[in-house]
């Protein structure tokens, strides 16, 4: 276990060590949390889609609800994060606990209400997400334990995001992989070995959720220099809302509308079959793998900017921003060529049995990882206007991809190009929202570096006036 530092070591990490080193530092646990998190999800899809098709467009019909529980924890998670790192940035502590104890309580309560009503409802529910009948009845029997998890997935979403925006992010990395690596091998024990079916896929991530947890709480409370959750600091408050919301609502927008996109993906590809379903919810999961490092990497780079722009450091934030984008061009191209030579294996991995859908998902994978430079800039631009507080730009950058451009694009490329056209959607959202970015981030870059020759100009010493 890694040793805890004071706050005050803390703060002076964050502030002096060169972000070249500090980012991958912080970045490392993160990117592991992160693989892993993708993993077990690609092992539920993978050791489901030996049981059938059907089984395995269950999967991606429910992942546009698992995507919308875990758009509540990541936009309360990354709202009160940021707000936490800039506030221990201008050395307000208390500030940062009320936000903390807001964010985690206000989780449960949403959680605990997602897990009565969707469990009441989860025929209509898994038919509302775009399931088809011969789908539908797995999809029942997966979402009524994936409903149950979804106050600890919202929390444990809370928890994660406080931890590593104090810097904690080993404790974050012990949490997320413990219950990564718990639900890889309870998958197959409880699907086959007990003979679950899909029930057992759903039963191992709810069990790996509670403990992540339970494990995540620990480090939260115990842990020297973390800052503790304590009911007595829920501040349930407009003011502590609109902070958290301001912050949170890219996060919301990303997340949230990849849900309704997949809803949408899960209609679009209905006319051509449960292969197709399948195929797109399998390519959907191993993006999600490949993009996972570079989230990871991101996340590294988020609190070390949201509390240098706290404290003024624009210059730092700058610096960051840039050995970021460098990193992150370079990372997901090199995946992205990996991939692409091996795009047919991958698929065929998934549902060897199948050929249309590796027919489907093969070129639906290679047209996606075209775009993987791309990617990397907007995932970043992403994250360097949420963490300085600029909510509505880091919105619009986050409702592009899987929102203002991609849900369009499956209500009209598919009626003219067929299933190419459903196939081309993705990667001609990642183009415009490219575009969309990059306009952002130029004027963002423009008041930084104000910002930034300011405070240069305030820290100079003034000319002593004539006869002072």
């Amino acid at each position: 276990m890694a040793k805890a530092m004071t706050k005050e070591e803390k703060y002076r990490q964050m502030l002096d060590t060169p972000v070249e080193k500090l980012i991958p530092r912080l970045a490392v646990p993160t990117i592991i949390s992160m693989l892993v998190t993708s993993i077990y999800n690609m092992a539920d899809t993978f050791f489901v889609s030996q049981i059938g098709t059907s089984a395995s467009g269950a999967v991606g019909v429910m992942f546009s609800a698992m995507a919308m529980i875990q758009a509540i924890g990541f936009t309360l998670g990354m709202g009160s994060g940021n707000y936490i790192s800039r506030s221990l940035g201008s050395r307000n502590e208390d500030v940062a606990a009320k936000s903390a104890a807001t964010a985690f309580f206000t989780g449960g309560i949403i959680g605990a209400a997602i897990a009565v009503f969707g469990t009441l409802f989860s025929r209509q529910l898994v038919y509302f997400l775009g399931a088809t009948d011969t789908i539908a009845p797995f999809a029942q029997d997966y979402a009524r334990y994936i409903l149950m998890a979804a106050p600890f997935m919202i929390t444990s979403f809370v928890m994660n995001n406080i931890l590593r925006a104090q810097g904690n992010a080993v404790f974050s990395m012990v949490g997320i992989t413990a219950g990564g690596i718990l639900n890889m091998f309870l998958d197959p024990v409880l699907i086959f070995g007990f003979g679950m079916g899909i029930s057992g896929a759903a039963i191992a991530t709810m069990i790996s959720q509670i403990v992540s947890f339970s494990i995540l709480l620990y480090q939260c409370n115990m842990q020297k220099g973390c800052i503790s959750i304590r009911i007595t600091k829920f501040t349930p408050t407009l003011g502590m809302y609109g902070e958290i919301l301001h912050a949170g609502l890219p996060s919301f927008c990303r997340q949230g509308l990849a849900s309704v996109a997949t809803v949408a993906l899960n209609f679009a590809a209905g006319p051509y079959g449960d292969a197709a379903i399948a195929a797109m919810s399998i390519v959907s999961r191993f993006m999600m793998f490949v993009n996972s490092s570079l989230i990871g990497f991101g996340q590294g780079f988020q609190p070390v900017c949201g509390f240098n722009f706290g404290a003024k450091r624009y210059d730092r934030v700058l610096d960051a921003f840039w050995f970021c984008v460098k990193v992150a061009v370079v990372m997901l191209t090199s995946f992205g060529i990996i991939a692409f030579v091996f795009s047919r294996p991958i698929i065929t991995a998934f549902r060897r049995e199948d050929a249309e859908v590796i027919r489907i998902g093969t070129l639906a994978l290679r047209l996606q990882l075209a775009t993987m430079p791309f990617q990397a800039w907007v995932i970043m631009v992403n994250m360097l206007t949420q963490s300085i507080g600029y909510g509505f730009r880091a919105s619009l950058v986050a409702m592009g991809r899987q929102g203002l451009f991609l849900i369009p694009a499956l209500l009209i490329l598919p009626g003219f190009l067929g299933l190419l056209g459903l196939q081309l959607c993705q990667p001609l959202a990642d183009m415009l929202t490219f575009a969309l970015a990059t306009g952002i981030v130029m004027g963002t870059l423009k008041e930084l570096r104000q910002m930034r020759e300011h405070e240069a100009g305030q820290a100079q010493p003034q000319p002593l006036k004539p006869g002072a």
